[in-house]
């Protein structure tokens, strides 16, 4: 009887852990099969509409219980890359006619739509690109989708590109973002910058230059605690007491000349921003010459760096001789005096004026910096041939960074 009950309770046992497998296989061919769909909702919204058909007939997202958060981003993506394929292929911009959405997209609501379904960093992506890659430039000109936009570089390139549409409110708008653009790009520059030309704060001299930027804290605060009023609980200052710097210098000249073709507009925005922190620099005395066939001086505006670069013209040809020879009228003491060239170097005129001018730059006395960029995007695209031919005869030439342009030019003054 026991061996009976045992072998009754072995097949009971064995019944369950069958159910369990079978369970488990069925787990298993679900999770398979959910994975399987996600796999081909993904490869649905890389390739686009015209994969619908086949994809649904696979157990794409026509089967899937999400089909509609699919739709959603396919519509989102749609809107912005189906302009891949022109109007020759076919494209119709959706939203105009024919569109699978309950309602029509339109830039603004597709921006409000990009935000709602996209993570921050993937927003940034498709932004840029709606700007960059397909001229969605409508975003620049509505003042309530301009504000909503993430100001940085990217937002402050385009609205260079396209400021000379924008009119009115937009135009503020579109200042007041390249405002807070350069405000950042200054904090992160200034300090290094100063450090670099001007040289460590020595804390045991006293300065004769008396700014916020020299006060002592410290030293004042424990000078002056015999001043402490106990009753009102204030410290009473009665003298201040200012860092000294490491070196005194003479004022050394520096003169930078960019060109503003369209391809050099990342180096005319950093160029801005350094030239309006060297201003303000009591060793420097700065200039800023932007060219292209002209010269414009535009050293009295380098206190507002904004305003400045609201004011630059992109485009046009290229003419670096001239602006070679312009800087010429503001050397009164080569030995002290950079003149730093931002320019690809691409002259569009001919090319022994720009020799000359650089060899009699040189000649004089003066240091020659050529900079084919000016920025943090890598390599440059110039006139390699120029450039050798400038090394040779004693120019600086590199490709760099702006806190490398400022450290170049503090050991040169140094």
């Amino acid at each position: 009887m026991d061996n009976e009950a045992d072998h009754e309770t072995d097949k009971q046992h064995d019944g369950v852990e069958h159910k369990a497998d079978q369970q488990d296989t069925r787990s298993h061919q679900e999770g398979d099969a959910q994975h399987d769909r996600q796999t081909l909702n993904r490869w649905r919204l890389l390739l686009g509409e015209a994969a619908e058909q086949s994809l649904s007939g696979a157990g794409g997202s026509r089967s899937d219980a999400d089909h509609f958060q699919y739709q959603e981003l396919d519509e989102v993506l749609g809107y912005l890359y189906d302009r891949e394929y022109g109007e020759d292929q076919g494209y119709r911009e959706r939203g105009s006619g024919g569109g699978r959405g309950a309602s029509q997209l339109t830039v603004p609501r597709w921006l409000d739509r990009v935000r709602h379904l996209f993570p921050a960093e993937t927003v940034e992506i498709l932004e840029k690109q709606a700007l960059d890659r397909y001229g969605l430039s409508q975003i620049l000109f509505d003042k309530k989708v301009l504000e909503s936009l993430e100001p940085n570089m990217a937002l402050l390139k385009n609205i260079m590109q396209f400021k000379g549409r924008m009119k009115g409110d937009v135009l503020r708008s579109a200042r007041e973002i390249v405002r807070q653009v350069v405000e950042q790009l200054r904090r992160q520059l200034e300090q290094d910058v100063r450090v670099s030309v001007i040289g460590k704060r020595h804390r045991y001299t006293a300065s004769r230059t008396r700014s916020i930027r020299n006060l002592n804290f410290k030293k004042t605060i424990q000078r002056n605690l015999k001043n402490y009023d106990r009753e009102r609980r204030k410290l009473v200052i009665d003298k201040l007491y200012f860092d000294g710097n490491l070196q005194q210098h003479n004022r050394w000249n520096i003169v930078i000349l960019v060109d503003e073709s369209g391809s050099m507009l990342d180096s005319v925005i950093y160029s801005a921003v350094m030239a309006s922190i060297f201003y303000r620099l009591e060793t420097l005395r700065t200039h800023l010459i932007l060219f292209d066939t002209e010269v414009v001086d535009l050293s009295g505006r380098l206190e507002d760096p904004v305003d400045l670069l609201m004011s630059v013209q992109l485009g046009g040809g290229t003419h670096i001789a001239k602006a070679l020879r312009y800087s010429e009228k503001l050397i009164d003491h080569p030995a002290r005096t950079i003149v730093v060239l931002v320019s690809d170097l691409e002259e569009g005129y001919p090319i022994q004026s720009m020799y000359a001018a650089c060899k009699d730059i040189l000649d004089a006395g003066s240091r020659l910096i050529v900079l084919p960029a000016l920025n943090y995007e890598g390599t440059a695209v110039y006139d390699r041939n120029a450039a050798r031919r400038l090394t040779d005869m004693g120019a600086d030439v590199a490709a760099i960074t702006p806190h490398r342009l400022a450290d170049w030019i503090g050991e040169i003054i140094r």
